[in-house]
């Protein structure tokens, strides 16, 4: 069941209630650092029962955000790489994303002023590491995922055409949120094929799954740890379908409201401020 942090702790969804959870951790990147894992939540004591419509009020961001390593990857769809007309990549390009970019559900998600004119979204499936990771093979990754979380990767195109430089066109403080809730990853009904979509004012944007991946999650998971150790509560996050803001030459302005759905999760929400 998904899994999340409130201000009383964390807490699992129980239909229409989330239950508040026995358990000593501030969050779940901390729940995994200590060796545990999300099995842990549904197996916990209840504390504190509360309506699931209070989410919005309640949830906090469910990893550090001050910790957590998020790694991001561009062009990992085939749809997007037919779209742009682009070779499709041989290999993964991967960027680190700031922490200070971080941010969570129904965060408002500033345009940096006089930086871009281009401030787009893009809808993700992260992975949730479970266990450290360091040049592992592909057959050795699922059982270290902890699960997925909804991702928005919001991208300046305009920086990244001036600079070519991803930590820049999608590193501007909190502009990069993650959802609310984690599904374990022994939970989702088809791991090959996650669905993920975007709306923008209610209006939907981008709709795709996972099977259309050029570099699917072990194998995406796998190239990465080759370079980098991943650490229990990191994030990598997939790449984004078509449909972008990019593609429709239709960019974020301020006061529109963008949703992100992905896997059966609660969706993502951010207002653009």
């Amino acid at each position: 069941m998904e899994t999340l942090v409130t201000r009383y702790g964390i807490a699992r969804v129980e239909g229409d209630e989330l239950a508040v959870v026995d358990l000593p951790y501030p969050d779940l990147s901390a729940l995994l650092a200590a060796g545990a894992t999300l099995a842990e939540v549904d197996g916990a004591a209840v504390t504190r029962r509360l309506p699931k419509a209070d989410l919005d009020e309640v949830a906090l961001a469910p990893l550090s955000l001050r910790t957590t390593s998020v790694w991001g990857v561009g062009l990992n769809y085939h749809g997007k790489a037919a779209l742009t007309g682009r070779p499709v990549p041989t290999s993964p390009i991967l960027f680190l994303k700031p922490t200070t970019a971080l941010s969570g559900h129904r965060d408002a998600l500033a345009i940096p002023a006089g930086l871009t004119e281009q401030f787009d979204y893009e809808a993700e499936v992260g992975i949730v590491i479970g266990r450290a990771l360091a040049d592992v093979s592909p057959a050795e990754v699922l059982g270290s995922v902890a699960g997925i979380i909804a991702a928005n990767d919001t991208t300046a195109r305009d920086v990244m055409k001036a600079t070519g430089a991803p930590v820049l066109a999608k590193g501007f403080p909190g502009c990069a949120p993650l959802g609310a809730t984690v599904l374990p990853w022994g939970e989702i009904p088809d791991p090959n094929a996650i669905p993920v979509a975007s709306w923008v004012d209610g209006e939907q944007r981008q709709s795709s799954t996972t099977a259309d991946l050029i570099f699917d999650v072990a194998d995406l998971v796998s190239r990465l740890s080759r370079y980098a150790r991943l650490e229990p509560g990191d994030v990598v996050l997939t790449g984004t379908p078509p449909g972008t803001g990019q593609d429709r030459n239709e960019f974020l302005r301020a006061g529109q409201q963008v949703t992100i759905a992905v896997g059966g999760l609660t969706p993502l929400v951010n207002t653009i401020s």
